[in-house]
């Protein structure tokens, strides 16, 4: 069972190796196969539309791109032509979901596209799976009403895994039937989180991981069984855990803002083993860092206080440079470069090196503000602000 869900992620990840159909990319870790000869010297812009409110980033597979946005309102899931940008299908519904703190309103979590169905998870915590090619409803779940989930501070801000089953962090970890949305386990009962699940092998196993309220979690994606746990929270209540977990073999790095730092975790025993922690190295607020190399490279600090650009060693947690002030952003591994798009809208590629930052080119693509992830497929990269989504080409 373990090798043939094992099989399933590989295979899955093989196939969509140049598309971009969930968050964070093909292996849900911030790393694009696109070649290095890609350049920022001369974006070239394809097309772009006016679309919803949402922090929602695209995805692209199959020559589709699915945006999940909201207008007026109601949601909307909306499919269209990746070279063009015409709508395809549209799939909308009724939301009433309000913030608390004044900030958008549309969805949080990305769309996730796998054997021809689209999964997303609403700001109300509406789960649904439609049929990629024409947008027909196949399941719906409500999960804040399945669940008994409290609406939190920002709303629901998962992203659907996808393998054998759904996996969602719905407070705790939840697994739901990809044929019908029927719940098939569920593990610990953690108060609502902003992380995303990841799968990794671990100790050899296949093995959900999720960065829950209460920190990092793992089970076993057949039965939900918990694994192990590591408690990883700030003391204060008005935090959140939103980036994901890194994973390096059995070494798992898990980073928060709200004074909770970070750690790098040895899952390879029996329990446990912190390698290092730290609050001062590589807090992460919302944007997940990446590895290459034996180095970490992310955003520190609070979004609002003007993060700094760090990069660090894996294995021990020493800074080797910062940029400080450098503002808050999204991070991607491009070509084995560093694709920064910065919350004002500037995208800028630099060498992924421990020994400086080193600005290779730099433009101004949209104007800001700019926090959802890009989507990179064909040499193209896909990006949205507020109000606007923009198709550039990098060849």
């Amino acid at each position: 069972m373990r090798l043939a869900a094992s099989l399933l992620f590989s295979s899955a990840i093989a196939a969509i190796a140049f598309e971009w159909p969930q968050l964070l990319g093909p292996a849900r870790n911030g790393v694009s196969p696109e070649p290095a000869k890609l350049s920022l010297q001369k974006p070239r812009l394809l097309w772009k539309k006016q679309v919803g409110a949402g922090f929602s980033s695209p995805v692209v597979a199959g020559g589709k791109l699915i945006l999940f946005h909201r207008q007026a309102d109601k949601e909307i899931v909306e499919c269209m032509n990746a070279r063009t940008g015409e709508r395809i299908w549209a799939f909308e519904y009724a939301t009433a979901y309000r913030d608390d703190f004044g900030f958008d309103e549309g969805p949080r979590g990305t769309p996730t596209v796998s054997n021809g169905r689209v999964y997303t998870h609403g700001a109300e915590g509406v789960l649904h799976a439609l049929d990629l090619s024409t947008g027909r409803k196949l399941w719906r779940v409500d999960t804040y009403s399945k669940f008994g989930v409290r609406k939190g501070f920002f709303g629901a801000a998962a992203s659907p895994l996808v393998g054998d089953a759904v996996y969602l962090n719905v407070g705790g970890l939840a697994a739901f039937d990809k044929s019908d949305g029927k719940v098939l386990w569920t593990a610990t009962s953690d108060e609502a989180g902003y992380s995303s699940p990841i799968s990794a092998t671990i100790a050899g196993k296949l093995t959900i991981l999720c960065f829950t309220r209460a920190g990092l979690l793992g089970v076993d994606p057949g039965n939900g069984k918990v694994r192990f746990q590591f408690p990883w929270r700030s003391r204060s209540h008005a935090s959140v855990n939103a980036a994901l977990p890194v994973v390096v073999g059995d070494l798992v790095f898990v980073s928060a803002s709200y004074s909770t730092g970070a750690a790098v975790v040895d899952l390879g025993g029996s329990a446990p083993k912190v390698v290092w922690s730290l609050d001062d190295t590589l807090s992460n607020h919302y944007a997940t860092s990446v590895h290459k190399d034996g180095f970490l490279f992310g955003y520190h600090g609070r979004q609002e206080m003007g993060q700094s650009l760090r990069c660090i060693e894996f294995r021990t947690g020493k800074v080797r440079w910062s940029v400080d002030d450098f503002g808050a952003g999204t991070v991607t591994l491009l070509g084995g470069k560093l694709l920064l798009i910065r919350e004002g809208g500037e995208a800028v590629l630099a060498a992924a090196s421990a020994e400086g930052f080193r600005p290779e080119s730099r433009t101004q693509l949209l104007p800001g503000v700019v926090r959802s992830y890009p989507a990179i497929a064909g040499s193209v990269v896909y990006l949205r602000n507020t109000e606007t989504l923009a198709a550039y080409g990098l060849n």
